[in-house]
């Protein structure tokens, strides 16, 4: 019985996130970690030799927009410390992409791999966002190659839904951007949490039914909807982009690709 509900546990928690092994991991995977009681996670490249590349915004900088998102990620960047981690020092200012080593990466959090070239069915399967994605990775030597390049040269400004450290890992693994703004967000976890709070809102399906189960499976349904139509395997707003032209000319990067995209369409 014992042995059966812990596989059963295993099959949950495999459902909401992949945990791995340090051990196990390889130059180039995507990683991610679990941030404020699972409400938010924080992404990043493993390089090797227990370094990770990640975009981050740093506890000096503005909180921006001020909405509760953006002082979620200004509660899990790192602060000043008394006791800095002697391989990074103090990185609670640094803003951008950065590198670590894993354990500042993880803040005390628990080990993720992203999932890419997942099947339909197990991305719906995962009740949250931010875990995996349809698309698939390039090689590891291409992955490698744009993580060292944004961090000697940046990934833009971070912004909680259209810039954000899953945006950030997602790039360096697939090299495909999101070019335009007819969606709110482009990493899975932003997408969740617009979709989790408008799928029943703004859905005329509520309608059709007033119970309580009724209206929790229409919710349901649309929030899956929403995250598949918008995950960046299947979205056709998006472009491969060389990291060198991202980094030397990005603010032709989104005129010339939308010219492209229209006449494919």
């Amino acid at each position: 019985m014992l042995r059966k509900q812990s596989k059963s546990k295993q099959i949950a928690m495999g459902l909401l996130s992949n945990s791995i092994k340090r051990d196990e991991l390889k130059p180039g995977d995507h990683i991610y970690s679990w941030k404020n009681a699972y409400l938010y996670a924080h992404h990043g490249i493993y390089v090797g030799d227990e370094k990770v590349v990640h975009f981050t915004r740093g506890s000096g900088q503005e909180i921006g927009t001020g909405t509760v998102l953006d002082r979620l990620v200004f509660s899990m960047s790192p602060h000043p410390t008394d006791n800095p981690c002697p391989k990074c020092g103090d990185q609670s200012r640094l803003d951008g992409v950065i590198s670590s080593c894993i354990d500042c990466f993880l803040l005390g959090g628990n080990l993720y791999l992203f999932e890419y070239d997942v099947s339909v069915a197990l991305f719906i399967a995962k009740p949250r966002g931010g875990t995996c994605t349809l698309a698939k990775s390039d090689p590891p030597e291409d992955v490698l190659h744009r993580a060292s390049f944004l961090l000697q040269n940046g990934f833009g400004g971070y912004h909680i839904f259209k810039n954000n450290c899953e945006d950030f890992a997602i790039y360096c693994k697939t090299g495909l951007l999101v070019m335009t703004s007819l969606s709110v967000g482009r990493s899975g976890q932003a997408t969740s949490f617009v979709a989790a709070t408008s799928a029943i809102v703004s859905s005329p399906l509520r309608f059709l039914t007033t119970s309580f189960s009724g209206l929790a499976a229409v919710g349901y349904g649309m929030y899956c909807i929403s995250r598949l139509i918008s995950d960046i395997g299947v979205r056709r707003d998006v472009a491969k982009i060389p990291v060198e032209q991202l980094v030397a000319h990005p603010e032709s990067i989104e005129s010339e690709a939308v010219a492209g995209l229209t006449t494919a369409n």
